[in-house]
């Protein structure tokens, strides 16, 4: 392993041991900026459930406004106007209320500390890269969080009204019967997934950009296995959105796609670079 054969700023090589140790470290200050955040979403639990937990289905939540704005400035009409969402939560359990709350201030906790987890992530890795991986990596940990918190965003505003409006609207059978009363984890798992999975899917553009700088793709690649890729964003896709409907997967392969396009066009600008460095090198 590189991290067992490389110093940490000029000091003598560390031994499995130490670097076991100092993993711990990292991990346990990830946690700890963890559960100082869980604490303060806990301690504010009331308003961040009624105005950031319940957004996307409220009636007066703000994609509804514009995405209806847009649909009739696009001149598609009603297509994308949704009909306000009327969810009524169900609680199974004595607990299941503080339950909830606990695993909603955990959830973002994580959300929030996700600069400082990453940046405690780099900061373990870096002593182990060559002088050649880390050019051009100063901003690595903004680029990192902004797209992350950019593919957060996608999920909560646009992704999370479609899937919530489609299943809370769906209906089984043709004489109504049957209700939809679903519990606070189920819809508690189903943002998460929805605002974790894109806020890491959006990674892409980062992933292509250290890929290729360490030499394992390159723009050609990426170009041969454009068609692979398309099948693989629409199972990504499918994932994410816990509706069937077309129209939900769609939004997020669109913006899936684009960033793949975009890092094919990201891969060959870091291709050119590393590979005019060769030449002044050789």
């Amino acid at each position: 392993m590189a991290l067992l054969n490389r110093s940490r700023g000029g000091k003598a090589e560390m031994s499995f041991i130490d670097h076991l140790e100092e993993l711990r470290m990292h991990i346990i200050r990830s946690v700890l900026a963890i559960l100082i955040m869980a604490i303060v979403v806990f301690i504010y639990r009331d308003w961040v459930f009624d105005v950031v937990i319940k957004g996307p289905i409220r009636p007066n939540f703000i994609s509804y406004e514009m995405l209806c704005r847009f649909s009739h400035w696009a001149h598609m009409g009603d297509a994308m106007c949704m009909p306000p969402v009327k969810v009524q939560f169900q609680s199974p359990s004595f607990g299941g209320q503080f339950i909830g709350s606990i695993s909603m201030s955990f959830i973002l906790g994580i959300i929030l500390a996700f600069p400082y987890i990453f940046w405690e992530f780099w900061r373990f890795v870096k002593p182990a890269l060559k002088e050649k991986e880390l050019r051009n990596t100063r901003f690595i940990i903004f680029w990192v969080s902004f797209f992350f918190f950019i593919g957060a965003a996608f999920g909560y505003f646009l992704l999370g009204p479609f899937t919530f409006n489609f299943l809370a609207g769906f209906q089984l059978g043709t004489e109504g019967t049957i209700m939809t009363l679903p519990t606070l984890g189920d819809y508690l798992d189903n943002l998460t997934n929805i605002i974790l999975g894109c806020g890491l899917a959006f990674e892409l553009p980062v992933l292509a950009f250290a890929l290729t700088k360490i030499g394992l793709i390159t723009p050609g690649f990426l170009r041969k296995t454009r068609k692979y890729a398309v099948v693989i964003i629409l199972l990504v896709a499918a994932f994410i959105t816990p509706s069937p409907d077309w129209m939900s997967q769609m939004i997020v392969f669109i913006p899936l796609w684009s960033l793949y396009e975009l890092s094919i066009i990201i891969s060959a600008r870091v291709y050119k670079e590393e590979q005019e460095r060769e030449e002044e090198w050789s």
